[in-house]
């Protein structure tokens, strides 16, 4: 079974800056590829940042040059930098990860982060 545990998530002022870790148990880790995904109320669940099992790393449009996803394979825990916040940052984000083997997808609990007006 494998169990994705996410933290970091909380209230910051819009322009501040704030940090999402998601931590995976078992083996797939390593071999797996992680994503950050983002859900506002009222809307659907959309792709935020994916880095592969060898650290190419793809961004939102929405987040590029603000948001940084990083991932460390000895901890089997991956990141997500956010600067510059802004109040559409506001979401529930969800942890992913995607084995590269048989597609085996698995999702975090979802930490909320909000920037209010």
């Amino acid at each position: 079974q494998v169990q994705l545990v996410e933290s970091g998530g909380g209230l910051v002022q819009p322009g501040g800056s704030l940090r999402l870790s998601c931590s995976a148990s078992g083996s797939i880790f390593r071999w797996s590829a992680m994503a950050w995904h983002r859900q506002a109320p009222g809307k659907e669940r959309d792709w935020v940042a994916t880095i592969t099992s060898g650290g190419i790393t793809k961004y939102a449009d929405s987040v590029k040059g603000r948001f940084t996803i990083s991932r460390d394979n000895a901890k089997n825990t991956v990141y997500l930098q956010m600067n510059a916040l802004k109040t559409d940052d506001t979401a529930v984000y969800y942890c992913k990860a995607v084995h590269a083997t048989d597609g085996s997808t698995y999702w975090g609990q979802g930490p909320q982060v909000t920037v209010p007006t």
